[in-house]
């Protein structure tokens, strides 16, 4: 019994210390990319750095107004986010601090805000998928926005509600112009079939129930590199001479001004563009393009030094005034 008190006050001593552990503090990451990639990439820096991260996931313009209404508030340290409207939201109500730029070098400029309050990561290609059976590659248009002519009448379709589509329409409106862009829309609208979700029109498209159908080429190609369930009797089709649908989405990730970690959260940024985070990147189930050019995906992904996007400035897109027209057109 004499060592009864001793055996206690080690077990106590083990509790105060794991409580101790527990209690560190954690990045706080907001996600609007896709979670499993995250929960590749987030374990990968942690046992790099020994930096802890919480996850707080979402969507895109869901997560860009949060942080707009949580202000100087909010918990988070960092915003990653799909598409890159929503990162000019926050940029525009000035919640980013500025990330060094030795930090986002690897980087190509192209992919950066001229701002220097974000930088993209990874990327995705808009293109056409089309049903082999129904159509050939050569009767397809030269542009996006050739899909707005009567001749597509009930033979396109897309997921408007979406972030993916809203960033494609946010580049149509900065190269384009809106009245462009309006016409563009309505025309989209009086030709296609709205579907809810990407996945849903890769689907319907490999069925035949739509010939050719608007998304970013990793919804194919994901699709293809796991069984081809639904990409078997489709194809790709990507777009040329910048054309507004060779647009290239980049995904954004930036530090809130507020941040009480912003050292570590400047590690996070420097482990998500460097080589040993892209490379993770390049590795996982997503199949998008890591925009560090010294990593590259493996074949039989086209390669992105062969594709022709737009030059965009991507802090330049509109989120906001695209939901206003999209609104106004009666697709949300």
């Amino acid at each position: 019994m004499k060592h009864v008190p001793a055996l206690a006050g080690v077990l106590l001593l083990g509790l105060l210390t794991a409580g101790c552990g527990s209690d560190e503090p954690k990045l706080v990451v907001y996600n609007a990319q896709h979670e499993p990639l995250l929960e590749e990439l987030a374990p990968a820096f942690t046992e790099a750095t020994g930096i802890e991260v919480e996850l707080r996931n979402g969507k895109d313009l869901e997560m860009s107004n949060q942080l707009v209404q949580e202000g100087d508030a909010s918990p988070a340290d960092v915003f990653l986010t799909e598409n890159s409207p929503a990162m000019s939201q926050v940029e525009a109500a000035g919640l980013f601090d500025p990330l060094p730029a030795d930090l986002v070098e690897p980087i190509p400029e192209m992919f950066r805000p001229r701002s220097g309050l974000w930088t993209g990561f990874v990327a995705r290609s808009t293109v056409l998928v089309y049903n082999t059976d129904q159509v050939q590659a050569s009767e397809l248009p030269a542009s996006i926005l050739d899909l707005a002519e009567p001749e597509w009448a009930g033979r396109i379709s897309f997921s408007p509600t979406g972030a993916d589509f809203q960033a494609i329409v946010a580049a149509v409106l900065e190269l384009e112009g809106e009245d462009a862009t309006r016409a563009w829309l309505e025309g989209l609208k009086a030709n296609g079939t709205i579907y809810d979700g990407n996945n849903v029109v890769l689907e319907a498209v490999d069925s035949g129930e739509s010939e050719v159908g608007i998304v970013y080429h990793y919804y194919w190609e994901r699709d293809r590199a796991e069984n081809g369930d639904v990409s078997d009797t489709s194809e790709q089709y990507y777009f040329g001479d910048q054309d507004p649908g060779s647009f290239v989405s980049v995904s954004g990730a930036g530090i809130l001004a507020s941040s009480d970690m912003k050292s570590e959260a400047r590690e996070f940024i420097e482990f998500l563009v460097n080589e040993e985070g892209q490379q993770v990147l390049a590795d996982s189930y997503a199949l998008e393009y890591p925009l560090n050019p010294a990593i590259q995906l493996d074949p039989p992904v086209k390669p992105f030094s062969e594709l022709q996007p737009p030059e965009v400035n991507v802090s330049d897109l509109d989120a906001e005034r695209v939901v206003e027209l999209m609104t106004e057109i009666g697709f949300l």
